[in-house]
């Protein structure tokens, strides 16, 4: 099936063939009859399937078509909720792509920047809003915005908006939308929280599901390095190295760790930046923009970044920490493998990790790869293994696990493909390099 056997408009089919698109994913090919026929969806898409496409080229085609769009000042015709900025923003990207050859205008609204710009914006009239809950709930209570005449509601990621604590939030800003509406529900797994929301959102809904819930795509490449805490960024920076990786999105636990990593990585002459909610929005942006242009090779993440980022043809992540939500594994490793292009997920799990690695395979119902051979000394990781929490170490040091290999006498290729020093361990001064 080709896009121009949906039903779209010649505008719509123009703005697609543009960006080099020429068959519609699955989730695209089931959802976009059924948005143009009117009906409410429950779709449940992994990352990287075309799901933003999927509801973003009917509901442009469904607003055109309606002569109400002509009425000024401009109404809010629809609405799309999203959990984060980072999401936010690329639905807003996805949304002008698409829409370039339409007489509609789109705006986002999220928090961290200054919300004079978005009034005024605001103010002038938009037939799209792309917002984040909490700021979309500021222009509302201010009377920036009104949502009595919106005719679709798209909750995208609507699991993650429910795991961040925003059903308050999103019950809130339904109250203010009127009870005629089309209602879109997009989530990558089905809890039964989910179940509840959308028995309480949608009306008659069709449901969409193209790939088993939980699962991870096809295209992605997985491995477990089992390796003792202390010598994980020993072995990430060889990784980089060795394998000359230009680009490779890196997940930690905690902001503090995004940061500390950062800087361990650039004192291995590679070149690395650090994302997560205590950044501004502006440094945000920046670090995102040098990540995808090249002009930093690692992107060192917490989970702020597992969800949204859409950056083409991604091809390594790795779980420097491991997630302490199984489901958020899937949606971390979800960032490479997209649009039927093949990536590679490594997760460094040490033996204090092993029951969350544990509880991902049971998520999983199967077992991701060890690689056999680490170069370290050996560990286990199985959970009866695992150090009670918070129990003293047990290390004599009389056992050396620095690394085996040799990395060219602590030599090895940066992200650039210019030979840099690796400093090795992290134990502070004293070590030297290989």
């Amino acid at each position: 099936m080709s896009f121009d056997q949906l039903g779209l408009t010649e505008g719509l089919l123009k703005a697609v063939a543009e960006q080099g698109y020429t068959m519609p994913t699955p989730v695209q090919q089931q959802a976009i009859p059924l948005i143009l026929e009117g009906r409410d969806v429950l779709a449940g898409a992994q990352t990287g399937t075309g799901k933003t496409a999927g509801f973003t080229l009917p509901l442009l085609q469904r607003l055109k078509a309606d002569p109400s769009q002509a009425r000024k000042p401009r109404p809010v015709r629809a609405l799309i909720l999203a959990p984060t900025r980072e999401l936010a923003v690329q639905v807003h990207e996805s949304v002008k792509t698409y829409g370039k050859y339409l007489p509609l205008y789109a705006e986002a609204i999220y928090g961290g920047v200054n919300i004079n710009a978005q009034i005024r914006n605001l103010h002038r009239g938009c037939d799209i809003i792309i917002a984040t809950p909490g700021r979309l709930i500021d222009h509302v209570l201010q009377k920036n915005v009104d949502l009595s005449r919106v005719e679709i509601l798209v909750l995208d990621e609507a699991d993650r908006m429910l795991d961040m604590g925003f059903m308050p939030d999103i019950r809130k800003i339904l109250s203010w939308l009127p009870e005629a509406r089309q209602n879109l529900l997009f989530s990558a797994t089905y809890s039964n929280e989910i179940r509840t929301l959308a028995a309480s959102v949608l009306r008659d809904p069709v449901e969409v599901e193209v790939a088993r819930q939980n699962a991870t795509a096809d295209t992605i490449s997985e491995r477990v390095y089992g390796i003792n805490r202390e010598y994980k960024r020993e072995l990430l920076s060889y990784l980089i190295g060795s394998g000359n990786w230009k680009q490779v999105l890196v997940f930690v636990r905690t902001k503090h760790g995004a940061d500390r990593l950062e800087k361990q990585l650039q004192q291995d002459g590679i070149r690395a930046g650090a994302l997560h909610g205590d950044k501004t929005q502006g440094a945000r942006n920046k670090v995102l923009e040098y990540f995808k242009t090249g002009k930093i090779a690692v992107l060192v993440a917490t989970d702020i970044a597992a969800r949204g980022l859409d950056i083409e043809q991604l091809p390594h992540v790795v779980n420097f920490d491991l997630p302490q939500v199984a489901e958020d594994y899937v949606h971390r490793i979800g960032r490479t493998g997209r649009a039927g292009s093949s990536g590679e997920a490594l997760s460094l799990v040490c033996p204090e990790e092993a029951y969350l690695l544990a509880e991902i395979e049971k998520l999983l119902k199967r077992q991701i790869p060890r690689v056999a051979d680490t170069g370290y000394e050996p560990v286990s990781l199985k959970v009866l293994d695992m150090p009670k929490k918070n129990a003293p170490n047990k290390n004599t040091g009389k056992t050396d696990y620095r690394h085996k290999k040799r990395i060219d006498r602590g030599r090895a290729k940066s992200g650039s493909g210019v030979r840099k020093d690796v400093k090795t361990g992290s134990r502070g001064k004293g070590r030297g390099t290989r």
